[in-house]
């Protein structure tokens, strides 16, 4: 979970949901009906709580959303952060990237799918939107270092590839099925293959 989810009180209600688990059916049916179509009464009835039981977890249907946005992006702003980035060669680093964003999707599924379901109805969502924004430029500064190393072709843009890339990516949250035939490291790997072998000199 996200520091701001795990550093609230893990407070219960009745009949006995923690908030990590009223988050996880709160994203669950955001997915399944539209964060907009959802009421708090409908959350309320698909946990069998009262909306004042509810409230007991969390002050507003916006601060769910908030907290199920921040654990997508959290995990995907963690990708730029990790050890395997600090690798000299920028190729390597962007491998590093790609292959860590595919793991926090499968991981993370719901709630990447929700995330990319955001069309920036409202303030939370727009902070969503920014941070994505920022991410996929950070991306975008990799593509544009493998570049100059030489390790990346030079004759595509650093935005498009970006964009293109993360298409790929993204696209998983259409069709893949955790525990299902297809390994998640397996899947990592085909992916950051397919991508770099379009974009590496010859």
């Amino acid at each position: 979970m996200s520091a701001s989810a795990e550093s609230a009180p893990a407070r219960r209600g009745r009949p006995g949901y923690d908030r990590e688990q009223v988050l996880a059916v709160a994203v669950g049916l955001f997915n399944e009906q539209g964060y907009d179509a959802t009421s708090v009464a409908d959350l309320a009835q698909r946990l069998g709580l009262t909306k004042s039981a509810l409230y007991h977890h969390f002050d507003s249907k916006e601060e769910l959303l908030a907290l199920a946005l921040d654990e997508a992006l959290g995990g995907l702003e963690g990708v730029l952060d990790a050890p395997a980035i600090a690798d000299p060669d920028p190729a390597e680093r962007l491998a590093a990237v790609l292959r860590g964003a595919v793991l926090v999707l499968v991981d993370r599924l719901p709630y990447v799918t929700l995330l990319l379901r955001v069309r920036g109805n409202s303030d939370v969502e727009r902070a969503a939107l920014e941070r994505r924004r920022t991410f996929d430029h950070r991306v975008t500064l990799l593509v544009a270092e493998a570049q100059a190393a030489g390790s990346v072709r030079s004759d595509v843009d650093g935005a498009v590839v970006t964009r293109l890339v993360f298409g790929m990516v993204n696209s998983l949250v259409e069709w893949y099925r955790p525990g299902g035939a297809i390994d998640r490291d397996r899947l990592a790997h085909d992916v950051v293959t397919v991508a770099l072998d379009g974009m590496r000199t010859r």
